[in-house]
């Protein structure tokens, strides 16, 4: 078990995530209400926000079959989960093989726990820590080739098991606007979609089959719009590309800069400006 004056420290992401807010956490608790009732969170990725707020009721969603399961997992069999991570090795024939599995019959009828393992196998050892899966939803990243990556952080899964227990946590696998719909007056959501691209090989969207386009963030909009007219709290982080810029333009926008280490050209790695919206003033 995690000792209590640690506990709360070791509640972070388990996985690495592409466009992950654990460098922003800082600049995004700044203008997080002081006050709210249940919290949402409809693209959930890696949960570096949940995990920093903590808060004792909320609603978190993803679209990722997957990467849903594998919180249901921790929450539901951790002690299980652990014991199954340990079965993996660093070894790049195995590591195709076990990535391959996706690609047969035999997937179908893997555990809810083995799937989880997979996943946070896969997470920590393929190259970059980079979640994507091709247009027949199959994981098609190559193997990360690295020395000693740490594929088992109990501490880590532990504390989050523990969080998602002792703590009145709805997950969802739901489309986004069907996520906020029980959304009711005094209760705050925070959406991190998947960004819209700075430039044609910038996106990192395809975590799932579903893709996010830009009639998808237009939709978003409108969702973002519904929920200031019942009375929500909303804050929203995106790329600070023109479109995005116009399409909040009567929102209150502030401008951050973020470091990102995740890009297939090595050269677009690094600093870039990304903005935050609320419709409340903090």
């Amino acid at each position: 078990m995690v000792d209590a004056p640690s506990l709360q420290q070791a509640i972070k992401p388990f996985l690495k995530w592409a466009g992950g807010k654990r460098q922003l956490l800082p600049e995004i608790r700044r203008y997080v209400p002081t006050k709210y009732n249940t919290y949402f969170e409809p693209f959930l990725g890696a949960g570096a926000v949940l995990f920093d707020l903590q808060p004792q009721k909320a609603v978190v969603n993803d679209i990722n079959f997957e990467l849903v399961n594998t919180y249901k997992v921790i929450r539901d069999n951790v002690e299980w989960l652990i014991e199954e991570l340990h079965k993996h090795r660093n070894d790049q024939e195995y590591y195709y093989r076990l990535r391959d599995i996706d690609r047969t019959p035999h997937f179908a009828v893997l555990s809810p726990i083995m799937r989880a393992s997979r996943i946070i196998f896969l997470n920590k050892t393929c190259y970059n820590g980079l979640f994507r899966v091709n247009r027949q939803g199959q994981f098609n990243v190559p193997f990360g080739k690295y020395k000693n990556p740490k594929i088992v952080d109990d501490v880590v899964l532990r504390a989050v098991h523990q969080y998602l227990t002792n703590n009145h946590v709805t997950i969802l696998n739901e489309d986004f606007e069907t996520a906020v719909k029980k959304a009711t007056k005094g209760d705050f959501v925070y959406f991190d979609p998947p960004y819209e691209p700075i430039s044609d090989t910038s996106s990192f969207t395809a975590y799932s089959l579903t893709g996010f386009n830009s009639d998808s963030q237009i939709r978003l909009k409108k969702v973002f719009d519904d929920l200031s007219q019942r009375g929500c709290k909303v804050l929203l982080s995106n790329s600070a590309t023109p479109f995005i810029r116009e399409l909040y333009q009567e929102y209150n926008v502030v401008t951050i800069t973020a470091k990102r280490a995740i890009n297939s050209n090595a050269l677009k790695r690094g600093k870039v400006d990304e903005i935050l919206v609320m419709n409340y003033v903090p």
